[in-house]
């Protein structure tokens, strides 16, 4: 068997011979775009085509299974039996991305094609999620080659093919399959670390809660010089309405919607970080928000509520006419301790008590909020794992300002849930040029080969739950 050392020199040479960018490279070219409604064989093709045969070179094996909720992307699950006194890890990964915007790339050779621009490596995935599940698969195939075919631990894959839709399935495929899944902890890699040259380590995730409101006042529009002045407006009565709930600074107005105190040990880790300032960052408000707050708090440990959009009357083609009706679509970014059970029944009942019974408050689309506890032992394991690889003291974010389904995990499978991103905050997911930072790739390949000989040197001493077996012992 080789050293640690080993390992990383090969995630090292990996990266340096071209392997990386070619493996991402076939990967990219799938158009896996699981907000197109024809994109089921191409979602099929990457888990039948790309991962299966990668993971089974890994010695993990298993099965592709139909999404619980027709007519979604499927679900690949496969696992790897070491040893019955083992941890066993569970790894997540998504192969789906949004469309690919094809017109709109300015940089690089498209988003099916992955080119590199100096230290970029442009195409659709390369960030979200491609580029990371292919450096965490790399990376496990560099230990097992220096540790002399074994990992030390179990391991399973589930990989799904609906992220970028809201995941439906997810939930309800992970409860059925949830002996299939049972782990000691999940490690994963998506979003962003803080900033590039800063690896990170987060523990969950806001929660997220999507509703609208809607403002009906008559039938029809009524000339602006005829009746001006004597019909209510639903544009200003709606906007005053939203007024009413997050003020001209952004910060929450309804007592409802606003998070418990942040704990200390979260304060704690958020002490001294920034946000932005890298190239490409847009500049940070600093008199946006909760006040008194610093900025890594407004956006990691409190909530947020935000106008996605609004509409009344016709904006492209206006008309000197008092509109009928008026929409918003609301967002609100939430932490671990908020009560979304009964949101829509709280925007309600405040919008009533300001006057603005008449508006009507959507269904909302919630997804819940998770943060493990920073002092929990897997997250002190990855935290000196990280920094014995890089020399650097990785940042430890309680939990990701954006969203992921981690509620599934968390909650549904009980796991303790540690992530490991290895994009950067302009990486432009999400958008056309979206693209890899490459001396981040090279550094995650390291760091991601040493958590993996850290986790099989250290079997012994890591936190176990009861976890039931799956599949068979490799030999």
């Amino acid at each position: 068997m080789g050293t640690r050392d080993d390992a990383l020199q090969r995630a090292a040479a990996h990266f340096d011979d071209g392997s990386f960018v070619r493996d991402l490279g076939r990967r990219v070219a799938i158009r896996t775009e699981s907000q197109n409604p024809g994109s089921g064989p191409a979602l099929l093709a990457y888990l039948a085509a790309e991962l299966q045969p990668g993971l089974a070179a890994l010695g993990l094996h298993g099965a592709i299974h139909h999404n619980p909720e027709p007519p979604y992307g499927p679900l690949l699950v496969a696992s790897r039996h070491e040893a019955d006194d083992l941890p066993t890890v569970l790894m997540y990964g998504h192969g789906d991305v949004i469309r690919g915007q094809d017109a709109a790339w300015t940089r690089g050779a498209g988003p099916w094609t992955v080119a590199a621009d100096g230290e970029r490596l442009y195409g659709r995935g390369t960030a979200d999620n491609k580029g990371q599940h292919s450096i965490n698969l790399a990376a496990l195939g560099c230990v097992l080659a220096a540790r002399g075919g074994r990992l030390g631990f179990n391991l399973k894959w589930l990989v799904e093919t609906g992220e970028e839709t809201g995941s439906p399935g997810l939930a309800a495929f992970c409860a059925a399959h949830a002996d299939e899944l049972a782990a000691d902890v999940l490690i994963a890699s998506d979003g962003p670390r803080l900033a590039a040259a800063r690896p990170t380590v987060f523990l969950g995730s806001r929660g997220v809660a999507n509703f609208d409101l809607t403002l009906q006042l008559r039938e029809g529009t009524h000339h602006s010089g005829n009746w001006g002045g004597l019909l209510r407006n639903p544009g200003t009565v709606l906007a005053n309405a939203i007024a009413s709930m997050v003020d001209a600074g952004g910060r929450i107005l309804v007592q409802a919607l606003r998070p418990p105190p942040i704990p200390a040990n979260v304060r704690a880790a958020l002490a001294g970080l920034e946000v932005g300032g890298s190239p490409g960052d847009p500049a940070v408000d600093a008199d946006w928000g909760e006040p008194g707050l610093s900025p890594i708090e407004r956006v990691i440990a409190w909530n947020t509520l935000e106008v996605l959009a609004m509409i009344t009357g016709n904006p492209q083609h206006p008309v000197n006419a008092i509109p009928a009706s008026a929409r918003a679509t609301m967002h609100m970014r939430f932490v671990v301790g908020t009560d979304v059970s009964r949101l829509r029944e709280a925007v309600q009942a405040h919008l009533a008590a300001q006057g603005f019974a008449g508006i009507e408050v959507g269904e909302c689309s919630v997804m819940n909020a998770t943060r493990l506890d920073p002092d929990n032992a897997w997250v002190r394991f990855a935290l000196a794992s990280i920094e014995r690889s890089t020399g650097l003291p990785p940042v430890l974010l309680p939990n990701l300002g954006g969203s992921l389904p981690n509620d599934v995990f968390a909650d549904l499978l009980g796991l303790p849930t540690v992530w490991v991103p290895h994009s950067y905050p302009a990486c432009s997911q999400h958008a056309p040029d979206e693209h890899l930072l490459l001396p981040v790739a090279r550094q995650a390949l390291q760091l991601m080969a040493g958590l993996f000989w850290d986790l099989g040197e250290q079997a012994a001493t890591l936190p176990r739950r009861a976890v039931a077996r799956s599949g068979p012992t490799v030999q």
